[in-house]
């Protein structure tokens, strides 16, 4: 009979736990957002299933999709709306708002910022660095062809007694996401 012990081969040796506090989070197109990003999400992966009838019960047998949860950023606000004004046009560019102009002119904005070169400037890549406990990057998640599509808003109150600095968030929806140790091998 197979003990834990014999079908894990491999134990656990860095007791150290992984901090949600110390990361870089960097997307190609947006260099404003990246400099005051303050919260990131690893997002969560599920699979469709489906159901195989039997006669006593049914058997559920794992689905051919993987299902990626959305890649969600908040950041801080500048006061000139640099990092909010850079996702806004960014949205606004890829969705027609009020003419092609408006999308012709937004695709001629920067580079490359993926493989895709026919894609002219709707995506970009963008890669999480994850820091060890003694901050050096211990592993990196690459998103592929990242875009935006919904945008927090900035709610104005005078009624409030702290003062705080805006925040908003930004959500993103991708191709895939990969996770690499610092060396590029696939985890």
């Amino acid at each position: 009979m197979a003990t834990a012990r014999s079908i894990n081969k491999e134990q656990l040796e860095n007791r150290n736990y992984l901090s949600g506090v110390s990361f870089n989070f960097t997307i190609n197109r947006a260099p404003y957002v990246t400099f005051t990003g303050n919260k990131v999400n690893i997002p969560g992966l599920s699979c469709g299933f489906a159901e195989q009838p039997t006669y006593l019960k049914n058997i559920p047998i794992p689905g051919d999709k993987p299902v990626f949860e959305d890649l969600t950023l908040s950041f801080l606000v500048d006061e000139e709306l640099k990092n909010y004004m850079e996702i806004q046009r960014w949205i606004r560019g890829v969705n027609y708002p009020e003419s092609l102009r408006e999308i012709q002119d937004f695709q001629k904005e920067g580079g490359d910022y993926t493989g895709f070169t026919d894609q002219k400037n709707l995506y970009s890549d963008a890669t999480l660095v994850v820091l060890n406990s003694k901050n050096l990057p211990q592993f990196q998640v690459k998103f592929l062809n990242a875009f935006p599509y919904s945008l927090g808003s900035l709610q104005m109150d005078a009624t409030v007694e702290d003062y705080g600095y805006f925040t908003s968030e930004v959500s993103f929806k991708y191709t895939i996401y990969d996770i690499f140790d610092m060396t590029g091998k696939k985890l």
